[in-house]
């Protein structure tokens, strides 16, 4: 599968060829992961309540075709995205969310950082210096003809005062973090690779 490290790309050209891949996609064409990271932008879901968006500054706000609520992307997150043919793979999107959040799950566990997912609020949560809960990690997708994009982001090392501007994913209160909190020197560059191999293995397992 190709693996494609692109570095740090404007938010709406990098969603647009998402959708051109999808829709020239055939029977076999190779399923790919996107690894990169964006200036600072907030996007918000198709179904996403403006009312979300409690301060709006210089940072542009861009409503996608992705489930779920409004979230921030910049430099210092990892995005990766995951352009999937379902059908070929035998993965409903429940699992492919329940896969993708492992994934995180597993990267966290080799820096020993205790994370897990929640049924009802797709991400990646651990607790943090104080012993809150925190989202260290957010899942959005578009399923188009059996096969998916968009995928995950995980924060690294950013400035996360952006996130005081919104309820992340729609919760009002909701904390975040980041590895470079729990005193884990990585950028998105350096953890990329590790990233799609954790990737890699949930989706190619076996069906739990």
């Amino acid at each position: 599968m190709p693996i494609r490290q692109l570095g740090l790309q404007p938010y709406e050209p990098t969603w647009h060829a998402m959708q051109r891949f999808t829709d020239a996609r055939g029977s076999g064409t190779q399923d790919e992961i996107w690894l990169l990271e964006h200036p600072p932008v907030f996007t918000l879901g198709q179904g996403g309540k403006p009312e979300h968006i409690l301060r709006r500054g210089a940072i542009p706000i861009v409503r996608i075709d992705r489930g779920g609520q409004v979230t921030y992307h910049g430099p210092g997150q990892l995005m990766a995205y995951t352009l999937l043919d379902l059908r070929r793979l035998g993965l409903g999107i429940r699992e492919l969310v329940r896969r993708l959040e492992n994934s995180v799950i597993a990267l966290l566990a080799d820096y020993d950082i205790a994370a897990y997912g929640k049924v009802d609020a797709p991400g990646v949560y651990v607790r943090d210096a104080a012993g809150e809960e925190a989202k260290i990690a957010a899942l959005g997708l578009r399923i188009r003809n059996g096969c998916c994009f968009h995928g995950l982001c995980l924060n690294v090392a950013m400035d996360l005062s952006p996130y005081d501007a919104i309820n992340p994913c729609g919760y009002q209160g909701l904390r975040v973090t980041q590895l470079a909190d729990f005193g884990v020197a990585q950028t998105p560059a350096s953890i990329a690779a590790k990233m799609a191999a954790k990737i890699l293995q949930q989706i190619n397992s076996l069906p739990a």
